[in-house]
Parts: structure tokens; C-alpha cells; sequence
């Protein structure tokens, strides 16, 4: 009798597991989805006479601009306290897409876009630092994508001028897509107005 009852329970045992390890099986893990800033499509007309020829140097920021993260900040509740999608993604890092929207603007409004390696010694160069890159919600409806970027022009090592660019873009939606298409058009919004701030400064003399 009591062998009956132990081979019982073993069998009952070894059924939970074999339910409990199918259950594991066929729970799947949420899909990943990976954002980017989409096409640099041309926009409008430039108003103003380009720049001329311009080094665009990396841009840079906090080692947390430096990953595939997407972060964003719950400024109701805690603004202190940064937080990630946990299934959402950037395609490259926030300073690399930057980097590139930057350049692909600059060459579109009709400026040369030069590398360090391949320019002259007479070519302005344009640095730029991100202090802030967020897609941060003022209530649990209400977002926007805020970017905060620092240009410096040099002529060697002069500096010709310096200036902050701030652009807030109000998100579509209270998601990581939202967030993501608001960040894109801030971006785009500063690099326009760094291409309007660079027509108003004198051309270095080559």
C-alpha cells in the first residue's frame, strides 16, 4: 500500500514538472523593437547662403548616450531617476545617430561636410556635446522628446563661438515609438537651427 501511494506522488511530481517546463516552453519572451531617426529626407529650402566647408566632429555625452538604450524619465513622479524601455532599442548609440543626422542636415543645406583627416588646416571645425537626450513624460499622457546639445565653432584652436540648442518636441504617443519620433524631429529641429546660427558667422579664411 505505502509503495503504491509513493509511486502516486512520483508520478504526480514528475507530471507538474513535465506541465510547468511545457508551460516555460511556449511562454515567449515580448519582441525586441529597435527604433532609429528614419530617412534624412530633405526639407526646406534654405533661406540663408551655406556655411561653406566645416570639420563635423563626433558628437559626444554621458556614457549612458554611448549604448543602444532607450531612456526616458518619469518627471511627474521621480525626475531623478532615468529609466529604460525593456523592450525597446535604438539601432546605435544616441551620439552616433546624432552624429549622422547632424552631418546629412549640414550637407543638405549646401555646406561641404569635412572629416579631421581630410580637411585643411583653414576649415572651421564644429564640436558638439548632447547634456540632455530624453523622452520624458510631464503625466502619464503627456510626453516629449527633449534635446539638449552644445556647439562650439573653432577655427584651429580658437574658438569662433559657442551656443546651447534646446528643442522639445510633444510625443504622439505615451510609448516608446512616441518617444522615438519626437526625439527624430528634435533632432532635426536643432540641426536646423545650428545651420541657421553657423550662416551668421563669419567664414574662416582658408
Amino acid at each position: 500500500m505505502r509503495t503504491t501511494v509513493k509511486l502516486t506522488r512520483l508520478l504526480l511530481a514528475v507530471l507538474t514538472c513535465g506541465l510547468m517546463l511545457a508551460g516555460c516552453a511556449t511562454d515567449k519572451a515580448p519582441a525586441s523593437t529597435t527604433f532609429d531617426f528614419g530617412p534624412a529626407t530633405p526639407g526646406a529650402a534654405a533661406t540663408t547662403e551655406p556655411f561653406g566647408a566645416v570639420v563635423v566632429t563626433d558628437v559626444t555625452g554621458t556614457a549612458a548616450l554611448d549604448n543602444e538604450r532607450m531612456y526616458y524619465r518619469l518627471a511627474y513622479a521621480d525626475p531623478l531617476q532615468a529609466r529604460t524601455y525593456a523592450h525597446s532599442r535604438w539601432s546605435a548609440s544616441p551620439l552616433q545617430m546624432v552624429t549622422q543626422r547632424l552631418k546629412a542636415r549640414i550637407a543638405q543645406s549646401g555646406a561641404k561636410v569635412l572629416t579631421a583627416t581630410d580637411a585643411s588646416s583653414g576649415v572651421a571645425i564644429l564640436r558638439t556635446e548632447i547634456d540632455d537626450f530624453t523622452h520624458s513624460f510631464d503625466s502619464q499622457a503627456s510626453s516629449q522628446g527633449s534635446l539638449v546639445l552644445r556647439a562650439s565653432l573653432f577655427q584651429g584652436h580658437k574658438l569662433i563661438d559657442q551656443k546651447t540648442f534646446t528643442r522639445k518636441t510633444t510625443a504622439t504617443s505615451a510609448d516608446a515609438a512616441g518617444g522615438a519620433r519626437a526625439l527624430a524631429a528634435s533632432t532635426d529641429a536643432v540641426a536646423a537651427d545650428i545651420i541657421a546660427w553657423l550662416a551668421t558667422l563669419p567664414q574662416p579664411k582658408q
